[in-house]
């Protein structure tokens, strides 16, 4: 990659947050090829400047660095590794997965990318909606040092907190262990200001006081807050959220782990699918303990 000139970088995936990112790497000055599943979600983009494909195959020979940032593992690998897809079009290309998935198919994807003379890192991301239109994210990188000092001007238009952990899968690795703890703290939030509700408390008056001291921080300022308003529209699906914690237990399975309140989280959030609450955002756990 020429680094004396901006490379052209393809987008796959322009949900909540894939689309702010693309628009941020717009802004930037680079050059943005798009792929989504629904068009339509892309229309904005276009209108901006950025360049339409109609396969993830063309889009990929026609990138210098692709980004993907799709819905389930199985959508990665059908991208990455299916016929005609990134792997068999892109040619010495940078590809960075920014879905959250599985770090054993990362580890797949970065050694089918050596083998076809191209750079893999997983960069799975923290943040939400909020993090994404504000350029804030927090991202987790596996793949080597080289590959990530070449991209890493890329992933500063899109966050703030970016981290090499180690190789490939490392990434994944490390959004494992912020699902795990974000699962926890949000049923405590819940359970927090279910108890302020029966006792009779101003939540609102309770957030000033609790969002102050040392249980303070995301969850709680920005969820606990959506809670109170009876505000459970998507910052962050809890579909996908339910995805994410089987593969924390899954890669908690295979190192012998117990993980008693992940595994709570999970039997919770399937309950709320069951109920149809799959494409509400996560803080409508709530609803599990004030109906």
């Amino acid at each position: 990659m020429d680094s004396n000139k901006k490379p052209t970088i393809g987008f796959i995936g322009l949900g909540i947050m894939g689309s702010s990112m693309a628009g941020h790497l717009l802004a930037a000055g680079y050059s943005v090829n798009v792929y989504n599943r629904s068009k339509d979600k892309t229309t904005a983009l276009v209108e901006k400047g950025a360049k339409w494909y109609d396969t993830v195959g063309d889009l990929a020979a026609d990138s210098n660095v692709i980004i993907t940032m799709v819905g389930y593992p199985s959508d990665v690998e059908d991208i990455y590794l299916g016929a005609g897809k990134i792997l068999d079009r892109a040619k010495n290309a940078y590809l960075i997965d920014m879905t959250t998935s599985s770090p054993s198919l990362a580890i797949r994807i970065a050694q089918e990318a050596e083998k076809k003379g191209c750079h893999s890192l997983d960069a799975p991301v923290s943040g939400g909606d909020i993090g994404a239109r504000n350029a804030k994210l927090s991202i987790m990188v596996g793949g080597t040092q080289s590959d990530f000092d070449v991209v890493l001007p890329i992933l500063k238009v899109m966050g703030s907190n970016i981290v090499l952990q180690g190789g490939p899968g490392a990434g994944q690795h490390t959004k494992m262990c912020n699902q795990i703890v974000i699962a926890g703290t949000i049923m405590g939030v819940s359970e927090g200001l279910a108890y302020a509700k029966k006792a009779g408390l101003d939540a609102s008056k309770v957030m000033e006081s609790i969002g102050g001291g040392a249980a303070s921080g995301f969850q709680l300022l920005n969820l606990g807050t959506k809670m109170i308003d009876g505000d459970f529209a998507p910052g962050f699906y809890v579909e996908h959220f339910l995805k994410d914690l089987g593969i924390a237990l899954d890669e908690a399975g295979k190192n012998k782990l117990d993980m008693p309140a992940l595994s709570l989280a999970k039997q919770l959030y399937d309950a709320l699918v069951a109920k149809g609450c799959g494409r509400n955002g996560t803080q409508v756990l709530y609803t599990k303990y004030i109906p």
